[in-house]
């Protein structure tokens, strides 16, 4: 891993201070690209018979490891095993993912051994490919042009702060992920998207708005046009609720007419 030297400092001091765990069998960090703004992902494997007590003492542990300045747990993307981080200063963002040795084969991509005590990770990894969460396209199709009255709604009421949020939510659960998934990315909301897909991206910015009621109304529009055809362009067999889709555009088309 070639990380800027925040990042390889952080791990050449707090590696020794996981390893003298006995309960930690391995220690591995997510691949990547680091630049200076990069958390630190970090997995710890511990031994499964030890695993629940560690995770009482989580937060415990890491400041025993690194100098912990704040932390709570992942429940917020649904990984209640994560403890996410600050330590320093300097600050540096730092996940801390804990993991039983016998559930570490079940990954999304492949990891970084940055130390094995038995040597035997790299057989688990060669147990099975990584498997990438995928798009799940129908169940965007199934709820799109409902979430799109709802935002058509919004708008009708004046509720521009509603809007504004209703359209960041549309990027990082649908227009995001459709748009990784046309360069052949893993789909992770906007991460990274001006880089992994500049095309994309400049797109998207017609889909961003200010506390405008005209812009807002253009933006749900835009908004609308991508999802259409980057659905069309990935070439998908789902079942499109053509009905809901005309009956939606319709109502936001009328709530832009009658308050123009």
């Amino acid at each position: 891993m070639d990380a800027p030297s925040l990042h390889s400092r952080f791990l050449d001091d707090v590696l020794p201070r996981i390893r003298q765990d006995v309960r930690v069998a391995r220690v591995a960090i997510a691949v990547g690209a680091p630049d200076v703004y990069s958390d630190v992902d970090l997995i710890v494997v511990i031994d499964d018979e030890a695993f629940d007590s560690v995770m009482q003492e989580r937060l415990t542990l890491i400041g025993s490891w690194t100098a912990l300045v704040a932390g709570f747990t992942g429940e917020h993307v649904g990984e209640p095993r994560l403890i996410v981080t600050l330590v320093g200063p300097p600050l540096l963002h730092v996940d801390f993912k804990f993991v039983r040795t016998s559930d570490f084969a079940e990954r999304g991509e492949d990891p970084d051994i940055l130390w094995d005590r038995d040597g035997g990770l790299a057989d688990t990894l060669a147990e099975g490919p990584p498997a990438p969460p995928s798009l799940d396209l129908q169940w965007i199709e199934d709820r799109f042009w409902i979430w799109m009255h709802y935002g058509a709604t919004k708008l009708g009421r004046g509720e521009l702060f509603e809007v504004i949020g209703f359209l960041t939510y549309l990027r990082e659960a649908v227009l995001g992920p459709l748009a990784a998934r046309r360069v052949g990315a893993i789909p992770r909301g906007v991460r990274h998207l001006e880089s992994i897909a500049p095309d994309e991206a400049r797109d998207l910015r017609a889909t961003l708005c200010g506390y405008d009621w005209h812009d807002a109304g253009q933006a749900l529009l835009a908004s609308i046009g991508l999802y259409r055809r980057w659905l069309d362009d990935a070439e998908a067999v789902i079942e499109h609720h053509h009905h809901a889709e005309e009956l939606a555009v319709q109502y936001l088309q009328e709530v832009i007419a009658q308050t123009s």
